[in-house]
């Protein structure tokens, strides 16, 4: 597995995956896809197991969420004020996971991210994070709990909003 371009292929979906959710936006999400395979090509990809060599390229990808948070906390973009009763309750859902997500310590988000999104396993993650495999396991049980507490109201709400909405749907019907 020392291509990069092979490791592009079999990789990229899931640092962008990992990304979308770590950094919030698919345009950041992009660039620091791209960027994770520029510091690839120019570092050259290590020997060792497929399992390490991802890993490896884990760590890359959360140094450079990690700084590009840091760098945020530096200089915060300003939030546009919108007035979006519109909006529905599914992205009122998505909006409250990155939320939860964002209150969470960098390393337990990190962690749960590359596990539920980018789909490593223990080990690799342990190795991504520079934690034991008993770390990773603790701070995902940490994190899902965290998420937990804080989306039960927002999902409750979503699926009221959206038993009503079938109410209505199956009410016009039988008109």
């Amino acid at each position: 597995m020392a291509d990069p371009e092979r490791l592009f292929a079999e990789n990229h979906q899931r640092l962008f995956r990992y990304f979308c959710r770590a950094v919030g936006t698919v345009e950041t999400a992009r660039d620091l896809t791209q960027d994770v395979f520029v510091r690839v090509t120019r570092a050259g990809v290590p020997s060792g197991t497929e399992a390490a060599v991802k890993a490896w390229l884990f760590r890359i990808a959360r140094n450079l969420a990690l700084d590009h948070h840091r760098d945020n906390r530096r200089a915060p973009v300003p939030a546009a004020l919108t007035d979006e009763p519109s909006r529905r309750a599914s992205q009122d859902v998505n909006l409250a996971v990155n939320e939860a997500l964002e209150s969470m310590p960098a390393l337990d988000r990190d962690v749960f991210l590359m596990r539920e999104v980018a789909g490593l396993g223990y080990e690799e993650i342990a190795s991504a994070c520079d934690l034991s495999p008993d770390a990773v396991r603790s701070r995902i049980h940490r994190a899902r709990l965290h998420l937990r507490q804080q989306l039960a109201a927002p999902i409750a709400t979503f699926h009221s909003v959206a038993s009503r909405r079938s109410a209505i749907t199956h009410e016009t019907i039988e008109r």
